[in-house]
């Protein structure tokens, strides 16, 4: 198991997926899976911040989490929200889920099985620390913020939803979001002690993937 950890905007995704294809290996999202609670919860017309209603919003949650690095489609009650998980309304809301011990520890499980389901590039925050502190390796990736910025908002601006936000709003954003996730209680954002920290600030993609297979060629991944 490959464990990539860091915050939004240094291409964790992508990297993971390209991985993961290059080693004929599963790949897990598991950020896409608190941005699924998360839309659950907007639409029972919950407050994310109250963390009991949010709760009840677990129970009777149905979702999938694909697992292949390739096209990734995830369906919520068998509805395909591939494209909804990632808009400006639940990159908003996602912050205080993610944050509520109760949703941590109702995910933990499933992230653990999907884990360990064979070889697999996991990406997330807590993989290295929580999720998979046993994992063959891990990588926490990084990037300086004007850099995540503009690499988030060029992505925005690709896709279907989220587009709208300028540069200066996306900074804001990761900004809030990853002073948040390093700060709460639960499981924060932070580089496992043994893991590898990559700055790809001034790395091209196809450089920061060809850094991580070298360093799993190392441990004997191949």
């Amino acid at each position: 198991m490959i464990a990539i950890d860091g915050p939004s905007g240094t291409g964790k995704s992508t990297v993971a997926r390209r991985v993961a294809a290059e080693l004929n290996a599963g790949y897990l999202d598991t950020g896409a899976m608190y941005r699924m609670v998360t839309l659950s919860v907007l639409r029972a017309g919950v407050d994310p911040v109250n963390d009991t209603a949010v709760v009840n919003v677990l129970e009777g949650l149905n979702f999938s989490s694909p697992l292949s690095p390739g096209h990734q489609t995830h369906l919520l009650d068998g509805e395909d929200v591939t494209d909804e998980i990632r808009g400006q309304a639940v990159t908003l809301a996602v912050t205080p889920v993610s944050a509520n011990p109760a949703v941590r520890a109702w995910l933990f499980d499933r992230q653990q099985l999907l884990a360990h389901s064979g070889r697999m590039v996991v990406e997330g925050r807590d993989i290295g620390t929580v999720i998979a502190p046993e994992a063959d390796l891990k990588i926490y990736l990084t990037a300086d913020a004007a850099e995540r910025a503009r690499r988030r908002h060029t992505q925005n601006v690709g896709a279907t939803v989220g587009g709208g936000l300028d540069l200066a709003a996306v900074a804001q954003d990761l900004e809030r979001r990853d002073t948040h996730d390093s700060r709460r209680v639960h499981a924060p954002l932070q580089a496992a002690p043994d893991a590898v920290v990559i700055d790809s600030s001034q790395l091209a993609l196809p450089e920061t993937v060809a850094k991580v297979l070298e360093l799993a060629a190392a441990r004997g991944i191949r």
